[in-house]
């Protein structure tokens, strides 16, 4: 390809990009129909019959609140206890956008700007490496010197080079033994040459705490969840709503299996990862999701102003695109994401790409998900956004992968039919 022609094709992209980069306000959607809230309903209860998840909360709201809620399956299904709205869940990745937010509030207090370099704030930053040779057999690998820096722009649109062990196989080899952290490897590659997943938003987390002088859990629930009324969004589940938490389900040959019940924290308990360990519901996700449909304003409450929630939507890789990540550990994870190849990403979000058939989110919307198949999306454009929560592994298991689809192509054509 000549340089003229690679010039074309990178404004035509650009042009392409520019139609969703800024989300459109529609007018709200009709009020559902009793007829359509039991179309949603029905895709819960058939997901749990087929055995594609033991159990499942569906949420979907507007700018002015929630248009359908339901709960399909159960909550501990080795005591036969059924699944309800209220049910708690690990949202684990569903953290990273609060993360995200969290910056763009010391942004907007002056405290740091979107182009500084990390080792501004933390240290281990200054002399960086990206691999150039990796031998999986033994571990062993060569570098040279990164050509650029971190900034927390990289870090917010996961262009660091930083990934995650369960979806690399490199980190993965290089974490045996090492005990060290995946931001204190070598770079996969130059920050801000390719996208990869991988504990970048953990790194925000330490640079939010650095900034602040507070714990991640203080600042969140001061600046965002405590202002938005997500009273069971917390690192830590209090004793009296314990029995809410639901129980998390493997896959293996075929079957689910109910995992024993691990020890979740009463007391919220440093550390904390920017990248995940939030406990939620589905209704607390929606008012985090209906913050962002007004522009960063919930009721009197303002979190962002419009131009952050803005700036959030857009476009931040450039001509990189969203790259399917593969399956290092397969118990963990399918390979994933939907959209790879054709999505953009902003600061915190995958932003989806054109190309939607009518039947699905609109290009633009915003969406991430956590591994144990919990799943949201922002629709500016249809003014409405919505939450699927499981909790089993592996992430992007055909079973979670189904229900979602079918999830969303009721909300569009039932849920939001003339």
């Amino acid at each position: 390809m000549n340089r003229r022609t690679a010039l074309i094709n990178l404004l035509a992209t650009t042009a392409l990009w520019a139609a969703v980069a800024v989300p459109l306000q529609a007018d709200a959607p009709p009020h559902p129909s009793a007829a359509a809230r039991e179309a949603v309903d029905k895709v819960l209860s058939d997901a749990v019959a087929r055995h594609d998840a033991p159990g499942v909360v569906g949420l979907v709201v507007d700018r002015k609140g929630v248009l359908f809620e339901g709960a399909a399956g159960k909550l501990d299904v080795g005591h036969g206890v059924p699944l309800t709205g209220d049910a708690i869940f690990n949202i684990a990745s569903m953290t990273k956008p609060i993360t995200s937010v969290a910056i763009m509030i010391l942004r907007e207090q002056g405290k740091l700007q979107l182009d500084d370099p990390v080792s501004k704030y933390l240290s281990g930053f200054d002399d960086l490496k990206v691999i150039t040779r990796f031998n999986p057999a033994d571990g062993s690998y060569e570098t040279r010197p990164a050509k650029r820096t971190i900034t927390l722009r990289h870090l917010l649109t996961h262009t660091s080079g930083i990934g995650y062990g369960f979806s690399s196989a490199i980190v993965a080899r290089l974490q045996q033994g090492s005990h060290k952290s995946e931001w204190e490897l070598p770079l996969l590659h130059d920050p801000g040459t390719q996208w990869t997943y991988g504990a970048s938003t953990r790194v925000l987390g330490l640079i939010v705490e650095k900034i602040s002088g507070e714990t991640l859990e203080a600042f969140d629930q001061e600046h965002i969840l405590g202002p938005l009324g997500m009273v069971d969004t917390s690192y830590a589940v209090p004793a009296q709503k314990q029995a809410r938490i639901i129980t998390t389900q493997r896959r293996v040959d075929g079957q689910l299996q109910e995992q024993p019940r691990g020890n979740v924290p009463v007391t919220p308990t440093a550390p904390f990862g920017g990248d995940g360990g939030l406990y939620s519901t589905a209704q607390d996700y929606g008012r985090f999701i209906r913050m962002l449909l007004n522009g960063g304003r919930l009721g009197n409450v303002r979190i962002l102003s419009a131009q952050s929630v803005a700036l959030m939507s857009r476009n931040q890789i450039g001509a990189v695109f969203v790259s399917q990540q593969p399956a290092a550990n397969p118990a963990l994870t399918r390979p994933f994401p939907l959209g790879a190849g054709r999505d953009k990403f902003g600061l915190g979000f995958e932003i989806t790409g054109p190309g939607a058939d009518g039947r699905s989110r609109s290009p633009g919307s915003l969406a991430w998900a956590g591994i144990f198949n919990t799943e949201f999306w922002v629709d500016p454009k249809a003014g409405i956004g919505a939450v699927l929560l499981m909790q089993y592994l592996p992430f992007y298991d055909e079973g979670a992968i189904r229900t979602l689809r079918d999830y969303e192509a009721a909300v569009y054509g039932q849920l939001l039919a003339p």
